[in-house]
């Protein structure tokens, strides 16, 4: 078994708790307070680079090894995640027609929420049908802000209203 490592990472919007191993990266989320970056374990070394990259607007996809963990169901969502895109965005009853199965909104919206490795699985990229901002675990003005920052607004003026 892979020992889990950890890494922070310092970003435009709040620091990252990224944890991995070997295996991939197991967990991505944002912080609501600061903490001491301190050295990269190797495992995660590409997956910091990354999204430094990313951040810095050099990256638009990812191509780390994940370990995602959790239930058929929401493995299947977050794969579905996985095709958005980058400057894209679909909604919940989009996600829910790709699967097959139209009635499957609400828990859609909690594999959405409970996805462990946020924007490299980008469940960011999900909005509501009316084009509003809903559920982000990282608060939605990150989401909006990861949405300017890939240009998603720009496909689509209505994402201008508030929050």
């Amino acid at each position: 078994m892979n020992q889990l490592q950890r890494a922070f990472l310092k970003t435009p919007i709040g620091y990252i708790d990224l944890e991995g191993s070997d295996a991939g990266i197991r967990s991505l989320y944002f912080l609501d307070f600061r903490v001491k970056v301190h050295r990269v374990p190797s495992c995660l070394k590409k997956a910091v680079e990354q999204l430094e990259e990313y951040f810095a607007g050099q990256r638009d996809t990812f191509d780390v090894k994940l370990d995602l963990q959790g239930s058929p169901f929401q493995l299947m969502i977050w794969q579905e995640l996985l095709k958005i895109p980058y400057g894209s965005t679909t909604t919940y009853l989009d996600l829910a027609k790709r699967i097959g199965n139209p009635g499957a909104l609400r828990a859609i919206g909690g594999a959405n929420g409970k996805n462990p490795v946020s924007i490299m699985v980008p469940c960011h990229r999900v909005i509501g049908q009316s084009g509003k901002l809903v559920g982000y675990r990282g608060g939605l003005p990150r989401k909006k802000w990861l949405l300017e920052h890939e240009h998603a607004f720009a496909q689509r003026d209505l994402f201008y209203g508030k929050l």
